[in-house]
């Protein structure tokens, strides 16, 4: 068995390993790079090999930095099919044509306003080709091992971390592989907590949050104190969200605080991101999936308006009483976020709340980092308005929890590879498996290719 780190290997986004084993070829995740230029540049350059040499490609789960390369890849020549979970299955069919759509609409955008270095500005891959990507869908149940070429069988087990998040056992000539996926919190509100594993021969182990632990506090009490001070200034509270996870457990969240009287009754709160709004439709689809019963599950769904149009979206922008506006994208790297960022970052009545992991190099890292003024759409927009980072909301593992994860193994892996995370927490996470438990262990690297005997 021959695994190449193309991704994810050295940075947090772009997930992408190769296999080789049993005579085929197999791409485990197929994401996009995220964040800094020059992470974001490798997009453009295509794979080592031709996509129509790859014989199956398997997801751990569908956000864009596991998925959201597919669109290429099937473009190019992939013909094989793309194993995921059924939840994850339906929320690419939702992610990836909204992918395509934005990256075509902020290339338009360009070159009607001429700030793009390039001429034409195009999009990385379009709406239809993520539509004909997902022609090649094929789900996989939980806890079913299959066979998904000869000789190569898949086990998928629940990762938590988002709907239809797995994390992915590969047996092949012998050898058994393990792929973490994003490992979900053990007490998140919605998600159920990541399974257990009990043996691999190999473990590739996400490590996003390898460096630190999420704070105590409890994340509810957190966002009405931030937004009820808001609401005291008269000010808008803008949310960047991903719109898968994050987007609904905000919504439950503002729905629990405004049943139980914490936050004023005639607040109005906007969810502007249609895709998220068909997201959260996904939830009430499986709902066997996670802890939330059917009451919660539908006042999280009626909690929000829902802005589907252009024409609401410019309208938000025009606000000058209390509300909250919940848009995509979660690390501002794209999307109508941006366009409520130049209406109210500069106004100090308001606040912009950072609720997930923001990857080096985005906007939503700048921002959180301090800088007085972020470009957007050719533009120097000032940041004067309050700035809130929630470490407390992430659907990732903590490197406790990680640690926690790795108990149920009753034998160590032979080797295990740190992936999926900024240098400073794959190398914390390295050492303390390394001294905790006397693993071998290394960190991944970009490239790198390896034989697992």
């Amino acid at each position: 068995m021959q695994l190449t780190f193309l991704g994810a290997a050295g940075t947090v986004t772009g997930s992408k390993y190769l296999l080789e084993c049993a005579g085929k070829r197999i791409l485990l995740d197929c994401g996009l790079f995220q964040g800094f230029k020059q992470l974001r540049l490798r997009n453009w350059r295509g794979l080592p090999f031709s996509p129509a040499e790859l014989d199956a490609v398997v997801l751990t789960h569908a956000h864009l930095d596991h998925s959201g390369y597919l669109p290429a890849l099937v473009r190019d020549g992939f013909r094989g099919s793309i194993h995921a979970t059924g939840a994850s299955c339906a929320l690419a069919g939702i992610l990836l044509p909204d992918s395509g759509f934005l990256q075509e609409e902020e290339a338009e955008y360009a070159n009607r306003r001429g700030f793009s270095k390039h001429s034409p500005a195009l999009p990385l891959y379009t709406q239809a080709d993520a539509e004909k990507a997902l022609e090649y869908f094929s789900p996989l149940p939980f806890h079913q091992r299959s066979e998904i070429l000869p000789g190569i069988e898949v086990l998928l087990r629940p990762a938590g971390h988002i709907l239809g998040a797995a994390s992915v056992e590969i047996r092949a000539d012998g050898v058994t592989l393990l792929a973490s996926g994003d490992l979900g919190r053990q007490h998140d509100p919605i998600m159920k907590p990541p399974e257990q594993v009990a043996h691999a021969d190999y473990l590739l182990l996400e490590s996003t949050y390898g460096n630190r632990q999420h704070p105590p506090e409890d994340p509810e009490q957190v966002l009405c104190e931030v937004i009820n001070r808001t609401v005291a200034r008269r000010g808008i509270t803008v949310i960047p969200a991903f719109a898968v996870e994050r987007a609904q457990v905000l919504m439950y969240f503002l729905y629990r605080l405004k049943r139980a009287g914490k936050l004023p009754a005639r607040l109005p709160i906007y969810l502007n991101s249609p895709m998220a709004s068909d997201v959260t439709g996904v939830y009430q689809q499986f709902r066997d999936s996670h802890r939330l019963s059917d009451e919660e599950c539908e006042g999280m769904c009626q909690v929000a308006h829902m802005v589907r149009t252009v024409e609401e979206s410019k309208r938000l922008n025009e606000l000058r009483e209390p509300a909250v506006i919940i848009a995509a994208s979660g690390m501002a790297t794209g999307g109508r976020v941006l366009h409520h960022l130049k209406a109210f970052a500069p106004n100090p009545r308001n606040t912009l709340l950072f609720t997930g992991f923001q990857a080096g190099g985005t906007r939503g890292a700048l921002i959180v980092g301090g800088a007085p003024s972020v470009r957007i759409h050719g533009e120097d927009v000032p940041i004067n308005a309050e700035v809130i980072a929630m470490d407390h909301m992430s659907a990732h593992a903590d490197s406790n929890e990680i640690l926690q994860w790795l108990s149920g193994f009753e034998q160590p892996p032979r080797h295990s590879f740190i992936v999926h995370g900024e240098p400073e927490a794959a190398d914390a996470l390295r050492r303390r498996i390394s001294h905790e438990k006397h693993w071998q262990v290394s960190v991944a690297e970009q490239d790198q290719h390896v034989t697992l005997d």
